[in-house]
């Protein structure tokens, strides 16, 4: 059969292409089909590709220069300490249950209230702004330490002054040491700032990095701009193709990319998450009064962390996938075998389906699912756009589909570390650099193991639906990703499977 010219669906996905197609444009034989686009390619911002990867040699010269983030010790430390001399001055007698109890409060309340964040923003707090925080929850520990005495051991229940001693002398040495730590990261931010990109709008972006080298008590230095268009006037030198960004980089050291918020272009959104996956920390800085609430302040900018560059996925997100496939695929065992005799029988031999998807950062696999449809050759199977023809199947391939029955055998690649529960669904690679070079977004869904289920799917984005709203959810799901996130993803597939639409 031959293939017509017509161009799918922009809204449209294949499930799968052993099912009914509506066609793309014919690629010629012989000819080489783009996959994806580099990983580090976003818009214009074509990074060069290397020997080595664009995020290990921006971490190899941070090793090299020794650009660390300050450690998350020395604060806890200070208050441990600070703990044990009010117990030891306070509490009546030498007991180290008391004393575990109250440095655990503390640590615990102070995480709570982000004190300890210092090190991951790049301007360090005032001790004076910290004070009442601080003090605040130093009372709270001894008093749920006195109540707890009072109730449990009597006969060492603390009085009014052992109570208010403790709470002083936590209180001094605690403001103290945390004044010593601050000076000193201080004066470190002083002489040796943090190197960092401003991406933006090229106005706006240089009178933001203006204001920043105006105050460098805030610990950031801009040492460029990036937008999509050059300028001419003064200030800073803007980057306007990738080999230009990395080369800031590496030569620089940068740390912290500064995003004007409101004043990006169509692509920011993919360059920002490539400059975070290269070890940035990226903040969104508001130049206009508007504020985030309580928000940090970076040389009096209202600014937030975005949640970009993370490892998303993790060794507890691993082993949900392998004992919830390798569980499942004990207990579906038989309706699997049941399911291939009676395929066998109804539509004939080759009852399990074989096609190359592409999976995280790019990989190719082989993916397994029961067929439910038969294409004419390999070409039309890897570039033909599917819809659901169900009247040209039998009537049990229609069964499969409607019930979701045959992605079941998905479940073995799963297991075997192809795939994830969740995450975005794997595409052919022929669509795959077809959309990633049509839709923003597309190529980065690849920073997770794609998945058998996932956002997008149970907000109803299954079969021939809108590629754009997959790409939202996709990516907002990787950008919010949390364990928990993916149970409530697999129960409500799981709910939704009671009442099968198909796909």
């Amino acid at each position: 059969m031959t293939a017509e010219s017509t161009v799918p669906s922009p809204g449209g996905r294949p499930r799968a292409a052993d099912h009914g197609f509506t066609t793309v444009p014919p690629v010629s034989s012989g000819s080489p089909v783009s996959v994806m686009p580099p990983r580090e390619a976003v818009g214009g911002f074509a990074f060069p590709s290397g020997r080595r990867p664009f995020v290990h040699r921006v971490r190899a010269v941070h090793r090299v220069r020794h650009v660390r983030r300050p450690s998350r010790l020395p604060l806890p430390a200070v208050d441990i300490g600070a703990a044990l001399a009010g117990g030891a001055l306070a509490l009546p007698w030498p007991h180290p249950l008391p004393l575990a109890l109250l440095v655990l409060a503390v640590l615990r309340l102070n995480a709570h209230a982000s004190l300890y964040r210092t090190a991951s923003t790049p301007a360090v707090p005032a001790l004076l702004d910290e004070l009442p925080a601080v003090c605040a929850r130093i009372a709270v520990s001894w008093c749920a330490l006195a109540a707890l005495l009072a109730a449990y051991s009597p006969e060492h229940a603390l009085d009014a002054r052992a109570l208010v001693l403790g709470c002083a002398v936590q209180s001094l040495v605690s403001c103290a040491g945390r004044g010593v730590v601050h000076g000193h990261r201080r004066r470190t931010l002083l002489r040796r700032p943090r190197a960092a990109l401003v991406v933006g709008r090229t106005v706006d972006a240089q009178r933001v990095a203006a204001a920043f080298l105006r105050h460098p008590g805030c610990g950031v230095r801009p040492v460029g701009v990036v937008a999509d268009e050059s300028s001419d006037g003064e200030g800073l030198p803007v980057l306007t193709t990738g080999e230009e960004v990395q080369r800031a980089l590496i030569q620089n050291g940068v740390q912290d990319v500064l995003a004007v918020g409101g004043s990006g272009w169509p692509e920011q959104a993919s360059l920002l998450r490539v400059l975070g996956e290269s070890g940035c920390a990226v903040w969104e800085v508001r130049p206009d009064t508007s504020a985030y609430g309580r928000a940090d302040r970076l040389a009096g900018f209202a600014c937030r962390r975005l949640p970009l560059g993370r490892r998303y996925g993790s060794a507890g997100k691993r082993l949900l996938d392998v004992l919830v496939s390798g569980a499942l695929l004990l207990l579906v065992s038989p309706v699997l075998l049941l399911c291939a005799v009676v395929l066998r029988a109804v539509d004939g031999p080759g009852v399990v389906f074989r096609q190359e998807r592409i999976g995280k950062d790019g990989r190719p696999f082989t993916l397994l699912k029961f067929r439910t449809h038969r294409p004419v050759d390999a070409h039309e199977a890897a570039t033909r756009w599917s819809v659901a023809n169900e009247h040209e199947m039998v009537w049990f391939c229609r069964f499969l589909r409607r019930t979701s029955l045959d992605e079941l055998l998905q479940l073995w690649n799963v297991l075997r570390g192809d795939m994830s529960l969740v995450g975005p669904r794997p595409e052919r690679p022929f669509f795959v650099g077809q959309f990633s070079q049509t839709y923003p977004g597309y190529a980065a869904r690849h920073r997770m193991r794609t998945g058998i289920t996932g956002l997008a799917q149970i907000h109803g984005l299954r079969g021939d639906t809108s590629i754009e709203d997959r790409c939202r959810f996709d990516n907002a799901y990787i950008d919010d990703w949390s364990l928990w996130q993916d149970v409530c993803i697999l129960a409500r597939t799981a709910v939704s499977l009671v009442r099968p639409t198909g796909s």
